[in-house]
């Protein structure tokens, strides 16, 4: 286990220094921001003058070495745009990220395992069709569209939720959290109702398909022979092994709730990472872009991470090979 964890950590830096070596070569032809900063009609003096206080008139590698030490010691040097510690930026930004992230991965596992496993259960119900249909239409409709819709409907028309905002907040020593008030969840409805429809067709999908695979197994029918009751089947024994790969769609796809929630914030001008990351890109604000792809490399990295090792909790078929050295 030891060996494990210490060859994925050494995967992991790789992973992280190319993440921020592609990511800080390829803003660099975003364009200028010191044309943003200025204007159009600066003087050319005055160009020169703010590339070399910026660091930008240094060779790419010297400007990527100094990103890559300061990133290490958490730091990602001063917003372009802003003029503030881009550490500062993200940090004040991540809570509401994270939150949005978490509440639609609970609302899709919530959702989504017990609609795959009735899908699986009773294939041909009006139920389990109707499932099936709304999944198409989950996968098939662009989030974009899906929360402009839930705006017109529900914020427009029925005047029930917010269509912007995050709420009321309270802090919490340097965190902020919106789900501790009545207004935070009052605005983080239709937001993350609109990341989670995706996520959920996908868990529900999912789990309907390893559920028909392990029930045409042979220990199932051993378990049937043996007398077993169907809760005992069904939920002892064909969904317990059919959680190993939703554990593995349902970690990455926490990963990419965090790193896609880009065009959702973006709908509902919800104060995230992914607003932010959209306003760096406007205004060529390098530091901020680089920063935010490595920090969505990081939370991937540690989540396959966990992802891994819960497979050992999971499945004892691995934990078996892992003591017999194979």
């Amino acid at each position: 286990m030891l060996t494990f964890i210490l060859r994925r950590l050494l995967q992991a830096v790789i992973v992280l220094v190319a993440v921020a070596f592609i990511a800080f070569m390829l803003f660099q032809y975003v364009g200028d921001p010191v044309v943003g900063l200025l204007g159009q009609d600066a003087k050319p003096e005055q160009i020169l003058q703010l590339r070399a206080d910026l660091g930008l008139d240094q060779p790419f590698f010297v400007q990527f070495w100094h990103f890559l030490s300061n990133a290490v010691q958490g730091e990602f040097g001063l917003s372009l745009r802003q003029g503030a510690k881009v550490s500062r930026l993200l940090t004040e930004r991540f809570p509401a990220t994270l939150e949005l992230a978490l509440v639609a991965a609970v609302l899709a596992l919530v959702l989504g395992i017990p609609m795959g496993v009735y899908a699986a259960l009773k294939r041909g119900s009006f139920a389990s069709q109707l499932f099936m249909t709304l999944s198409l239409l989950g996968v098939s409709l662009p989030t974009f569209l899906i929360g402009i819709l839930l705006i017109l409907i529900f914020a427009v028309v029925l005047g029930w939720f917010p269509s912007f905002g995050r709420g009321d907040v309270v802090q919490l020593g340097w965190w902020s959290s919106g789900l501790l008030t009545a207004s935070g969840w009052h605005h983080v409805v239709l937001p993350a109702i609109t990341l989670t429809v995706f996520q959920l067709t996908l868990i529900m999908r999912l789990v309907r398909a390893e559920m028909l695979e392990v029930l045409r197994t042979d220990y199932i029918k051993f378990a049937r022979a043996r007398g077993l009751t169907n809760s005992a089947i069904h939920f002892g024994h064909a969904l317990k092994n059919t959680l190993v790969p939703v554990i593995t769609i349902t970690g990455l796809q926490l990963g990419s709730l965090i790193a896609f929630a880009i065009i959702t914030e973006t709908v509902f001008q919800w104060p995230g990472m992914g607003l932010l990351f959209i306003q760096a890109v406007t205004f060529a604000d390098i530091p901020v872009m680089a920063a935010y792809l490595c920090l969505i490399a990081l939370i991937f990295v540690v989540i396959n991470l966990v992802v891994d090792l819960l497979y050992f909790v999971v499945d004892p078929r691995l934990r078996m090979d892992n003591g017999g050295g194979h």
